[in-house]
């Protein structure tokens, strides 16, 4: 347990970073930094439900969990930091919004039940450290199960699961660093300050067709504490994406098409990020996490009649080191266990959208590759 700390005391210093979820908006994507990591109907519906649109920062679409662990790799001759990491991790149930199945008869109002979506997930994490920042970027390969079908135009809703690809990249410049200053720190409060921005994106093979390009731009606060590090993140965030449901209405004429390409408004989105060693168990073991908030971004619907709600997700997660563990190599091999909860997931209100709360373990290992 003793090495633990110095690792991770290490990261602090070689990560200003802040799931989202994510994603995102979105988004996979505890991790090292949030993803800023993704609707169709179910095929027993006539007509597709809304969604908005793909994000997050999501976790499920975001960094991998384990990689809120990353420990010091040897330094290559540019970055004082570097770490490359694969992943696999199992999720559910997930939500996904607008998909749902129909109450047996009598047994409810409304006729429709939330369904619940397994998820196989596959990422490849990196991380490094250079002279003036940090960089991270993280690729998630997302595997639904055929409760979430994949579907085109030809075909709506196939009979397997839809495959999801979620790109994110984050980058932070510290002011000090570059200056060679400690101007822009609150001494024994936040240790650097520095200029955050990324850049998600992702494809999904449904009817919705969702292809998201989002941009965030903010401040970076990277906490002052004795293990671990806490990071907050201050910033500006927006989304464009694709509503493959925007074409057919009820009123004859009209040009429901134009709403297949959605552009959000700029909204303000707020990221912590965490990893906390658990010294006192004995064991390399971790509390990592995070909390992502993106204030409501805009309308969204076949013909944007529908308000964006506050989007809130949040995950947390035991990342236990069993390299160090069992044969005193520290940074190969972890395993994680967590619990996500995704609240009007993607932004979507739950009064007009189906399937927006999302309650999910996460289990899953980890490799640092060398």
């Amino acid at each position: 347990m003793p090495s633990l700390v110095p690792r991770l005391g290490r990261l602090i210093t070689a990560v200003l970073v802040i799931q989202v979820c994510a994603g995102g908006w979105r988004t996979g994507y505890a991790r090292a930094e949030p993803a800023t990591v993704p609707v169709t109907g179910d095929a027993q519906t006539s007509s597709p439900p809304q969604r908005p649109s793909a994000r997050v920062n999501s976790p499920e679409a975001g960094v991998p969990v384990a990689a809120a662990t990353v420990m010091a790799a040897p330094p290559p001759s540019f970055f004082s930091f570097s770490d490359t990491v694969v992943s696999y991790r199992f999720q559910g149930p997930s939500a996904e919004p607008g998909i749902f199945v129909m109450r047996p008869n009598g047994t409810a109002t409304g006729g429709f039940a939330p369904r619940e979506v397994p998820k196989n997930v596959v990422n490849l994490f990196h991380a490094n450290s250079w002279a003036y920042g940090t960089n991270l970027i993280s690729l998630d390969i997302l595997r639904s199960g055929s409760q979430d079908p994949a579907g085109d135009k030809q075909r709506q809703f196939k009979d397997y699961g839809a495959t999801e690809v979620y790109l994110i990249y984050r980058g932070v410049l510290s002011p000090n660093k570059i200056f060679d200053t400690s101007v822009f720190a609150i001494p024994g409060f936040v240790k650097d300050i520095g200029l955050s921005f990324g850049a998600d994106i992702n494809t999904k093979d449904t009817a919705f067709d969702s292809e998201k390009r989002a941009g965030t731009f903010g401040l970076s606060f990277a906490f002052d504490v004795p293990a671990g590090f806490v990071n907050l993140k201050v910033q500006g965030y927006k989304e464009f994406s694709r509503n493959g449901f925007a074409g057919t209405g009820p009123i004859p004429g009209f040009d429901y098409s134009h709403f297949r390409s959605v552009e959000y408004k700029m909204t303000p989105e707020f990221e912590i990020t965490y990893t906390v060693p658990l010294a006192f168990t004995g064991l390399p073991l971790a509390l990592a996490g995070f909390n992502t908030i993106i204030l409501p971004k805009g309308r969204y619907g076949s013909f944007n009649q529908y308000d964006t709600q506050l989007e809130f997700v949040s995950q947390t997660n035991l990342v236990l080191d069993i390299g160090q563990l069992i044969s005193n190599t520290p940074n190969r091999v972890e395993v994680f266990a967590g619990f996500q909860y995704w609240r009007n997931k993607f932004g979507g209100d739950p009064r007009r959208t189906i399937n927006t709360e999302e309650k999910a373990l996460i289990a899953g290992v980890a490799y640092h590759l060398k």
